[in-house]
């Protein structure tokens, strides 16, 4: 079985990229678009364009009832949700089913479980996976933080029990600071996820956040596709990945795959997904969520074993199964990620929208840029600061970095302010060309920096 047309619910870099995988799989591909998107890249290259809503993402990206009806009346037999907006809404992919539409990710089912990370937690804890020391019951007083904190001890973090993605996470390293902290995680829980739950675990002093890649067939059949590096961090916001890991023994890497995979054949996980873990100082891992959909750094994954994620994620929706054997994947090479943002590191990572004047992407051999810029594109304001992801692949890790740092001076977007100078900056250290970096490296560069709303 395969699909004769896909509806794309994203925008920006994701809904190319998918967009192109569908056209090469032979599927006719649809898109939506809100009206500030209505001259993008998806909607000049896409078969069919939809118009979905105005510019917020509240009326159109996120409007599931429209998509699906949408869905329907254009007799589209599955829909792509990319990352973000509904990507990890189990209500919106149990609408998908209801309505005999693929949900081209993992089942509602998987979604709830990811999504409920004190639920995710002792499931993992059940089948005898370290995990973080914290919390096994909903967080929603202070005094009852406090009293948990007690047994837990600081430095310790707080998290929305609802979320990712860095919001509604707090650290807290005294008993001093978690009356204020507690508030914040709360509000920022409510605002992002609607939801003011939290739960807590012990701060993991300067770990390594690792993330295997994983397929599940959702019938028990379970590969990984190894792991990636995800440690280069702005309050709690991946802005480099590679793949694979360095600096990490081969005995801890095939733990944290056999680990990876155990997790996700545990709850018959279906599609594509990332299961994340926490590495500290004496190589101990510790399991810390389940991401269920596809990741922003998926690429340096596909570049490292030749296989096209988006194409098995169709597969597998389409009912025709996992055919890859974990026998079949190998690593070729090295692979890094920088995502280039639309902000102004010297002005405090501020966004930086604006009509795109002059752009000149880096091309050459190991050189791959996802992204759906042109010139006389305008960014706009109403989402994520993402113009793109640049990816090198290199025969050794020293040949990876230094096409990267080659892309990087090679790439032009006038006149917008982005991240590429800081991405230079921190390829460029002594811990990152070792290998030997953690997630205090961006904060080394930086300096501790005060939140906005504290400036404000």
């Amino acid at each position: 079985m395969t699909f004769s047309k896909v509806l794309v619910a994203n925008r920006g870099e994701i809904a190319t990229r998918i967009i192109r995988s569908l056209k090469e799989a032979g599927i006719r591909a649809a898109a939506i678009y809100s009206e500030a998107d209505k001259d993008s890249l998806p909607v000049q290259i896409v078969d069919e364009a939809y118009p979905i809503g105005p510019p917020p993402a509240s009326k159109s990206y996120l409007n599931g009832p429209r998509i699906v009806d949408l869905a329907k009346q254009i007799k589209a037999e599955a829909i792509h949700p990319g990352y973000g907006f509904l990507a990890e809404n189990s209500e919106f992919a149990s609408l998908c089913e209801d309505a005999g539409i693929a949900f081209i990710g993992p089942t509602p089912e998987n979604l709830k479980l990811a999504g409920d990370k004190r639920r995710a937690r002792q499931m993992v804890e059940d089948a005898r996976i370290p995990v973080i020391p914290g919390s096994h019951k909903a967080l929603l007083s202070l005094p009852e933080t406090r009293e948990v904190s007690q047994r837990i001890g600081y430095p310790m973090m707080l998290k929305a029990s609802a979320g990712g993605g860095g919001r509604g996470m707090r650290v807290v390293k005294d008993e001093s600071a978690l009356k204020e902290e507690f508030f914040m995680a709360a509000a920022e829980a409510r605002a992002a996820f609607g939801d003011p739950t939290l739960y807590m675990e012990r701060f993991i002093q300067n770990p390594r956040h690792i993330e295997v890649q994983i397929l599940g067939d959702g019938k028990g059949k379970v590969i990984h596709l190894m792991e990636r590096n995800c440690s280069i961090q702005r309050r709690h916001q991946k802005l480099i990945e590679e793949a694979p890991s360095p600096s990490l023994p081969n005995s801890l890497r095939e733990s944290i795959h056999e680990a990876a995979v155990r997790i996700a054949q545990k709850i018959n996980y279906r599609n594509a997904g990332t299961v994340e873990f926490l590495v500290d100082e004496e190589n101990h891992f510790y399991f810390m969520e389940i991401n269920a959909r596809i990741q922003v750094e998926h690429p340096v994954t596909e570049m490292i074993s030749g296989i096209d994620l988006i194409k098995a994620q169709i597969s597998i929706a389409a009912g025709d199964g996992l055919d890859l054997k974990q026998s079949e994947v190998a690593r070729w090479g090295y692979a890094i990620e920088c995502r280039i943002n639309a902000e102004d590191p010297e002005e405090g990572f501020t966004p930086s929208p604006g009509t795109i004047q002059e752009y000149r992407p880096p091309g050459g051999f190991g050189v791959r840029f996802d992204t759906h810029l042109f010139r006389g594109y305008e960014v706009p304001m109403y989402y994520d600061s993402l113009l793109g992801k640049l990816i090198t692949w290199g025969r050794t890790r020293e040949d990876a970095i230094r096409t990267m740092d080659r892309a990087l001076q090679e790439l032009t977007i006038v006149p917008l302010k982005t991240t590429v100078p800081f991405h230079l900056q921190v390829i460029r250290q002594d811990d990152f060309l070792k290998g030997t970096y953690r997630l205090d490296l961006v904060e080394q560069i930086l300096g501790p920096e005060v939140d906005r709303e504290e400036e404000d």
